[in-house]
């Protein structure tokens, strides 16, 4: 039902092939050409420093997204006293998440416009920052509800945002493939992590303190360092400085550069 590339789309028309080929080509950032595994896609994804940055960013995301559901039932059990029915629990477990999901839709909309990936982890990764910041700093059951509003707003939209960030940033479908492979399942194995972090309840500093941490040095910090390194390649390529590259190419070898290619533009 889904096709891989446009050429093999049957249910499409010539004409209709030929557009979605000429916007794929036109957005820069998706392959529009039929492709072929071949190693070499392989060793251009493992030697991308990207892939590398991008495992370092989403552990900072995903890590304390397993954490999350770790510590909140026990906030709104101390909150209510005990007294909490199990409905009544559940239910105020929902309002965090369903925050998050509205902040993740939005900045994935903006994001997406913009083009300014970066900067919307750097901020909203900071609203996590703070509110782990009230779970570590406060006993209080409704404060630390508060900040785990705040937690779960700093959290999901980087999931999404990252995964899109790491996606916009390499062309070609084999190559981004096995970059998101490594980014997704890196991330994923720092689950471990969240998992033997949490103990001495109802408190639980050491968790909260590691997972800030994470945010602070892998969110924040890598990507930050994400967008600084690709606006000084942005501003290499366009003053001309990769050029080089592909002198003596023809247009088909130069295509075949991907991300490499001088006039692909990463988004920041």
């Amino acid at each position: 039902m889904v096709h891989d590339f446009p050429d093999t789309a049957t249910f499409l028309s010539e004409q209709d092939r030929a557009r979605v080929i000429r916007r794929l080509k036109q957005d820069k950032q998706s392959s529009a050409e039929h492709e072929e595994f071949k190693m070499a896609y392989f060793w251009s994804a493992i030697t991308d420093w990207k892939m590398y940055l991008g495992m370092f960013i989403y552990m900072g995301a995903d890590m304390p997204l397993y954490a999350f559901s770790l510590f909140l039932p026990t906030i709104i059990k101390n909150m209510g006293g005990g007294k909490y029915t199990a409905t009544h629990s559940q239910l105020l477990s929902v309002p965090p998440y369903a925050c998050a999901a509205v902040l993740t839709i939005t900045v994935g909309y903006l994001a997406d416009r913009s083009r300014q990936r970066g900067l919307y982890n750097v901020c909203v990764s900071m609203l996590g920052v703070v509110g782990f910041g009230l779970l570590l700093g406060s006993a209080s059951p409704h404060v630390q509800y508060a900040g785990c509003f705040l937690g779960a707003l700093g959290i999901y939209p980087c999931i999404a945002n990252t995964i899109s960030w790491v996606s916009n940033n390499i062309e070609g479908v084999y190559k981004r493939g096995i970059v998101l492979g490594f980014v997704i399942g890196w991330g994923n194995i720092n689950g471990i992590v969240s998992s033997n972090i949490y103990f001495k309840a109802p408190r639980f500093k050491v968790g909260h303190g590691v997972v800030m941490g994470y945010m602070l040095v892998c969110l924040v910090g890598g990507s930050t360092l994400m967008t600084f390194l690709l606006r000084r390649e942005n501003a290499a390529r366009q003053a001309g400085k990769r050029d080089h590259l592909v002198e003596g190419l023809s247009e088909k070898e130069a295509e075949s550069l991907g991300d490499k290619r001088p006039d692909f533009i990463y988004t920041v």
